[in-house]
């Protein structure tokens, strides 16, 4: 199958099922306005410095069904000990520069790239991009952020200074989200850190359906700050 070009004049995308590998597209820009189009339709973009914008639709994809959060015992004794503070919405900014800089196991360089940070911060501005921040102290040690639309929060990075700090920020998310009756963090591709919080597989056929489903709900534009 081609891989298309996507014209900057309009935020038009093709169907997902033509994705070689995952790869749909190329080209375009960041704006808020092709981004959201871009996630309505379960697409993401994800490349490297050097490389053009590249836009993915994965198939399995990896979701995290937030009735389904499993949360070892251990893991339940560092949330009731308290030593973290979480927060949202309250260091943006700062989130997406630690997920960019904060080395990862098996990764040589990151896709979070000064143009994506300048254009989820511009998308975070607008109320779609949110952060959950773990303090410990004054210290941000932990962190991730991601987009919100209907009820699916798609997460894009996390980071963690500290053990367990990241799995605190996702934890704490899901249980605001469940609260607000979100079905689904849509966690993009398979990583063992996730498996073990309870995300799963599904087929790109499922994932397009449950998201037009929770589409139809009207967003939580604007700060999650608490």
């Amino acid at each position: 199958m081609p891989i298309y070009e996507l014209d900057p004049k309009n935020y038009w995308f093709p169907d997902v099922e033509e994705a070689e590998d995952g790869l749909l597209a190329i080209g375009g820009d960041l704006s808020i306005e092709r981004l959201i189009s871009a996630y309505k339709k379960g697409i993401f973009p994800w490349y490297s410095d050097g490389e053009p914008i590249l836009w993915w639709s994965p198939d399995p994809r990896f979701i995290l069904y937030l009735d389904e959060l499993k949360i070892s015992k251990s893991m339940r004794n560092i949330l009731n000990k308290g030593t973290f503070k979480v927060t949202f919405d309250s260091s943006f900014e700062k989130v997406i520069q630690k997920c960019q800089q904060v080395p990862r196991k098996e990764q040589d360089g990151t896709w979070i790239t000064s143009e994506m940070q300048d254009a989820y911060i511009q998308l975070h501005k607008a109320g779609f991009a949110h952060s959950v921040e773990v303090w410990k102290g004054e210290n941000l040690v932990g962190g991730l952020y991601g987009v919100s639309l209907g009820r699916v929060f798609f997460g894009e990075s996390m980071f963690s200074l500290v053990s367990n700090a990241s799995k605190v920020a996702l934890i704490s998310l899901s249980k605001q989200l469940f609260e607000w009756e979100f079905e689904f963090i849509d966690c993009q591709v398979p990583t063992e850190h996730l498996k073990t919080l309870g995300a799963v597989e599904i087929d790109r056929i499922s994932f397009i359906e449950k998201l037009a489903t929770v589409l139809q709900y009207e967003s939580r534009i604007g700060s999650w700050a608490r």
